[in-house]
């Protein structure tokens, strides 16, 4: 211990021993007890950090047998609680400590209950009623998770499920996006307290002023459960005082992380409107839902990389790459989806086929970068020009397919000649002006894509004979 507590703790607790020992190292303490009875360990962790530290903690709690042992944990290293508790009974109270408050729970443990059958009882229906509680918050967050698909959705009911433990006041869902960017995903609030508001942020949280005090943010930052059991022990007088203004007495932080070790998806934060000492099996509940929500978040952000994904093997499938218009697999499984639309309801369709007048020349002269310019700048002048009920699809090399729903020949043949006057006027970097042959026709009643394709064929030939950059309509 501190020299200061030391003396504190003299001056306190010596009338409440049977003797009383002060020890600076794990070691002599745990020297001391072989030797002799103590009726009270008290267990001071402060400036005590790594694993060797703890394991001899560990230790003399474990031959403590169940004897009353007290822990003064920090409260940026309270997540040796849990793992302390794991080896024997404790209680234990986050530190820094008030001198008053040291002296009263030293009381509590020595006083001996007058009917120690009774107590026994009150432990028991406490206990009851503890794991009713943590059953029914297990029970409401699982139904939370059933939301998935919707990441914003799901941390609302998570928030919500975590409201439902008793004597919490607001809770709310922290999460790392991409370049380390701590995201306020979702808050529940009872108290009207407002996260993005106390931190003047919803977004890269980690470079809010208070990143190294704030539970929620250490809990992300150092990757391990935060307990703050008083606002003022973080040491920010305003934040402290914000709190108590929401009635917040105790914070609990717990980092989100699917499998241990593994890097930190975020954190949960849960305030409470009352100071409670949490048992073993309420920080493992509390440890247990934690990865519940990692696995919810780790599979909603699965599911989204699935549907992109998704996205990219469909548009790959149906769009042609080099114009970005539908391809011709695309294009025919769209001609046939109209044709038996149009056939239904009994709808005029008309095609128009197209293809670049001398596009091997094109590409002879001017080398094949400045062809695939032309197909492209040809595709999207005359994507510009049509409706967006019309499908434009590329069927093979420098040929093309409009479907114009609702259209007639004649509407067809006007729009055929504004696209053949519109691609004659543009102006194609790196080559002379090139022009398009067109073909029109109105899909008959009883006919198919293979029929209404074939005379497009026939009559796009026919313009060709004709001079090109002209339009034929394929009759009947």
């Amino acid at each position: 211990m501190a020299s200061e507590r030391r003396a504190q703790f003299q001056s306190h607790c010596a009338e409440q021993f049977s003797q009383l020992m002060l020890h600076e190292h794990f070691d002599q303490a745990s020297a001391a007890l072989a030797k002799q009875h103590v009726d009270l360990l008290v267990l001071d962790l402060s400036g005590y950090r790594d694993s060797v530290d703890l394991a001899a903690a560990a230790a003399l709690i474990r031959h403590r047998g169940g004897a009353p042992v007290l822990v003064l944990c920090p409260y940026v290293h309270t997540s040796w609680l849990p793992e302390l508790m794991a080896w024997g009974p404790l209680q234990y109270r986050v530190s820094p400590i008030l001198s008053d408050e040291l002296q009263q729970a030293v009381e509590q443990m020595m006083t001996r209950p007058v009917d120690a059958v009774a107590a026994a009882q009150q432990q028991l229906l406490d206990k009851e009623t503890e794991l009713r509680d943590l059953l029914t918050i297990q029970r409401s967050l699982q139904r939370a998770l059933s939301s998935v698909d919707d990441l914003t959705a799901m941390a609302t009911q998570v928030c919500k499920a975590l409201c439902s433990f008793p004597g919490v006041r607001h809770t709310a869902l922290l999460h790392m996006k991409e370049r380390g960017d701590l995201q306020l995903v979702a808050q529940e609030s009872r108290n009207h307290l407002d996260l993005a508001r106390l931190l003047q942020r919803r977004d890269r949280l980690l470079q809010s002023a208070l990143h190294e005090v704030f539970p929620p943010l250490l809990a992300v930052s150092e990757g391990e459960l935060v307990l703050l059991d008083a606002p003022e022990k973080a040491g920010e007088p305003e934040l402290a005082l914000a709190l108590h203004d929401r009635d917040v007495r105790m914070v609990l932080a717990l980092p989100l992380r699917s499998e241990a070790g593994g890097p930190v998806l975020g954190s949960i934060s849960m305030m409470f409107d009352r100071h409670i000492a949490f048992s073993r099996e309420q920080f493992a509940c509390f440890a247990s839902l934690a990865q519940f929500v990692s696995f919810g978040i780790g599979m909603s952000e699965l599911k989204h990389q699935n549907d992109a994904l998704a996205g990219q093997l469909t548009q790959m499938s149906t769009v042609d790459a080099l114009t970005g218009v539908a391809n011709r697999r695309e294009g025919e499984k769209m001609l046939d989806s109209e044709i038996r639309r149009a056939r239904r309801y009994g709808l005029s369709l008309a095609l128009i086929t197209f293809d670049i007048d001398n596009f091997r020349s094109v590409n002879d002269l001017y080398g094949y970068p400045i062809g695939d310019r032309a197909l492209r700048t040809v595709a999207e002048t005359v994507q510009g020009k049509l409706r967006a009920s019309d499908t434009l699809a590329r069927m093979r090399g420098e040929e093309f397919m409009v479907l114009a729903t609702h259209t007639c020949a004649i509407d067809a043949l006007k729009l055929a000649e504004k696209l053949r006057l519109t691609i004659a006027d543009t102006d194609l970097p790196g080559c002379n002006t090139v022009t398009i042959s067109l073909a029109v026709a109105q899909v008959g009643p009883e006919e198919d894509g293979v029929g209404v394709l074939g005379r497009l064929d026939a009559a796009l030939h026919r313009a060709k004979r004709s001079g090109r950059n002209c339009v034929e309509l394929a009759m009947p």
